[in-house]
């Protein structure tokens, strides 16, 4: 189907130019096409001559932790008279027979026809003298389907559930949760409550009494604190209901789609007509009673206008992309990555005020199963590791490049997804070890205790209770500290209103000295070593090297996050925020270890630790103290040894890919390694391989793989701009020969334009003027 997909462009990335078009309709969900806004995504795509989309919602977690799709629509338009011209001899206007083989006489263009129009963001079908557009409202959660037929035609538009029934998880099913490998006999993803009254169909899920929190809570000895802990699935109902805009209801009848059996509701037009308006309208909401969550979703129908809604949902679209670029010209080698780099930031600002982060393990745009792995043949609502799981190294990737694509707005789902959780976080540390700060772990629920499997379901009596039972996950805690950094950026580079998040930063800086030191005065006096500082031990670099010693990310962490705090408090978070009068974090900054060096064949490289016991996965770590910790890097002290840690490392070398979560793209650029940053770049965002070119994966993890994603759009951001201190570097790893026009954010709250032509940077717009000056052009030779 690649050579189906028609890019009209004159350059390849802005949204005005940028054009996914396909002339032929999809074989199946796998060939969908994203859509989406707000908190909200569809996959949309037309097969058999039925338009059909899923729909998701960040937030939907059932009883399991399985984040549910709201179900699947299914649109069918029938004319009522037959012209040849128009639907051949067949009377369904956008029919696969139709598409394939009509020409538009006036065009003669292939007469079906659809299109992701991105600087508006919506999604279009024309086909057979009708248009279909679909669009998400930003600011309210409502879901629009706008008609248009040149002939009056009559709707058909079925709402089709496979949570009809009680579905008891099987074999292999349970990775879509939470308990993951091995849930309890039994388990069920519990039906919804599907219902037509007064012609409306509303449906909802409610979450029953009993769920995955209280099965971890029981399992990792907290009942103690239970009335304490948030619970985020407890009365959790969402769903919503059909605006049908006068369509009779009919009835329903049963039917299977990919494998999975499903109900259909159905309703048609009680007479032709040349437009029709559909909303489908959702609510989310904890709540003690079903009628209380009703009236919440009456509450936004109520807020619906459909001609201002759409005008402020397209000016934010608009907006969206003008705050960043980055465009190429048409036909250049880049300009596939460049589009893809676009296309998935489309994807991110779909779920840009969502209730949940966005999903490293497909987002909001999980299709069926069977198209992704054939051997896990479930349900839509399937995706490997997990729905309310965030495994912590993974979802960093898809939130570091909001900030210099200006899109700090869309971060706090991030930020307070952890904020939340940080009264969990801490009861942990002081009901298993008796000390202070919030213990985040790697593989991490929604309701701040570990995953379940994970915290391991066959653990030894005598094993610290506080732990995850797992070889590759124990004593991997320091990932939180990114998200830390990430809210102290969002200060520096939008100006951002951090003080609620202080408390966090704090508690979690906390427990790592109080942690260490009460592990370090188990084993002897001392609570630190002989000059003074923390023993980092026992430790883990990522999930790679276990056991260690003084691990070199946990290093760079602390010393960054410290360093960072201390100069953004001194400078003003905010004037609710109490002074720190005492030299805590000074003080603190004092104890951290230096990061460990090593030589190996005479040349002089970061450690991934001062010791370890054994590697588990093909993480690099040693080269986190560049990214993302940026204490080496171009224009740097200590450039030449981190080259030496990319280049020769026999770990880093062996580990080297461009595949999902890896980062060697992003330390190649920060590296100023040009030939190599351009090498992996067109490797990691190089189209994927669905018919929508950014559905990467399954890679490490699951379709649409968005921690590839992420990963890729960083690298080529740094390929383009780095800062050292108040330096901003431009280029720093960009190949001289391609054009390129950007424009991406800094610290300091500034914007930076650029263009290079011809081997010249020809336009260069700074803003504040005041940071010209700082302006360094670094393009390689």
């Amino acid at each position: 189907m690649k050579q189906l997909f028609i890019l009209f462009l004159l350059f390849c990335s802005t949204a005005s130019a940028t054009q996914v078009v396909w002339t032929t309709p999809s074989r199946n969900s796998s060939e969908s096409m994203p859509c989406g806004g707000g908190d909200i995504g569809l996959n949309v795509w037309v097969e058999d001559g039925d338009l059909l989309f899923y729909v998701s919602r960040s937030g939907t977690f059932d009883a399991n932790s399985t984040q549910l799709k709201q179900g699947r629509f299914r649109l069918k338009l029938v004319n009522t008279t037959t012209n040849n011209k128009v639907t051949a001899s067949t009377n369904n206007p956008i029919s696969e027979k139709n598409a394939v083989s009509l020409k538009s006489v006036a065009s003669k263009q292939p007469i079906f026809r659809q299109e992701l129009k991105l600087n508006d963001g919506y999604v279009e079908v024309a086909c057979g003298g009708t248009t279909v557009q679909l669009w998400v409202d930003v600011f309210r959660p409502v879901v629009h389907v706008e008609i248009v037929n040149r002939t009056a035609a009559t709707t058909m538009l079925s709402y089709e559930n496979w949570r009809y029934r009680n579905r008891e998880i099987r074999k292999g099913e349970g990775q879509q949760g939470s308990y993951k490998w091995a849930p309890p006999k039994g388990t069920l993803t519990t039906a919804d409550s599907i219902a037509v009254k007064n012609g409306q169909l509303v449906f909802f899920h409610r979450n029953p009494a009993q769920t995955v929190f209280d099965f971890a809570v029981a399992q990792q000895g907290l009942d103690g604190v239970k009335s304490q802990l948030m619970n985020p699935l407890a009365q959790l109902t969402f769903g919503g209901c059909l605006l049908t805009d006068g369509l009779t209801y009919k009835g329903t009848t049963d039917g299977t789609y990919a494998g999975t059996d499903y109900r259909a509701w159905h309703f048609h037009s009680p007479v032709p007509m040349r437009k029709q308006q559909l909303r489908i309208v959702l609510h989310t909401e904890q709540t003690a009673r079903i009628d209380q969550w009703k009236q919440g979703l009456n509450r936004t129908c109520a807020t619906i206008d459909a001609k201002h809604n759409k005008q402020q949902t397209r000016q934010w679209w608009n907006a969206f992309w003008q705050r960043s670029f980055i465009e190429v010209p048409a036909g250049s080698q880049a300009e596939s990555i460049v589009r893809n780099y676009t296309l998935f930031r489309y994807m991110l600002g779909c779920n840009a005020y969502g209730s949940t982060p966005t999903k490293f393990n497909g987002g909001l745009f999980t299709f069926d199963p069977c198209f992704v792995d054939e051997k896990q043949a479930f349900t839509p609502d399937y995706r490997k590791w997990g729905g309310g799981t965030m495994t912590a190294q993974n979802q960093r990737l898809v939130y570091w490049p909001m900030l210099k694509s200006g899109d700090a707005d869309m971060m706090p789902a991030q930020f307070d997804f952890y904020l939340r959780m940080l009264r969990n976080a801490e009861l942990r540390s002081e009901t298993y070890w008796g000390h202070g700060g919030a213990c985040f772990v790697e593989q991490i629920e929604n309701f701040g205790l570990p995953n379940p499997a994970e915290y391991g379901y066959k653990r030894p009596d005598w094993f610290d209770r506080g732990m995850e039972y797992n070889a590759w996950l124990e004593y991997e805690w320091d990932t939180v500290l990114e998200f830390c950094q990430m809210i102290l950026e969002t200060h520096s580079y939008a100006n951002a209103d951090i003080d609620r998040y202080v408390p966090l930063i704090e508690s979690s800086l906390r427990f790592f000295d109080e942690h260490y030191r009460y592990l370090a005065t188990r084993r002897g006096r001392k609570a630190l070593d002989g000059e003074g500082h923390l023993i980092l031990f026992p430790g883990s670099a990522c999930e790679t090297y276990k056991m260690t010693n003084n691990a070199s990310s946990t290093i760079a962490a602390l010393r960054t996050v410290l360093e960072t705090y201390q100069r953004t408090v001194t400078k003003q978070i905010g004037s609710t925020v109490k002074q720190p009068t005492d030299s805590t974090w000074l003080k603190m900054a004092e104890t951290i270890p230096p990061l460990p060096l090593r030589k190996l064949d005479g040349r002089q490289m970061i450690a991934p630790a001062k010791a370890w016991e054994r590697i588990n996965n093909t993480e690099t770590p040693q080269l986190y103290p560049v990214f993302p910790w940026r204490i080496y890097g171009v224009g740097k002290e200590g450039l030449e040894v981190a080259r030496n840690t990319y280049l020769h490392d026999p770990d880093a070398v062996k580990f080297r890919s461009h595949d999902g979560w890896k980062q060697d793209h992003i330390w190649a650029a920060c590296l100023g390694l040009t030939d190599e940053a351009r090498r992996l770049a067109l490797l990691k965002l190089g189209d994927g391989p669905h018919r929508f070119p950014a559905f990467w994966g399954p890679s490490f993890d699951w379709t649409p793989d968005h921690n590839r994603g992420g990963s890729g759009m960083i690298g080529l951001q740094e390929m383009l701009l780095q800062t050292n201190g108040n330096e901003l570097l431009l280029f720093a790893a960009w190949p001289k020969e391609w054009d390129v026009r950007f424009k991406l954010h800094a610290p300091g709250g500034t914007v930076i334009e650029a263009e290079l032509k011809s081997g010249k940077v020809v336009l260069l717009n700074v803003t504040p003027q005041s940071r010209r000056k700082d302006i360094k052009i670094c393009l390689n030779k």
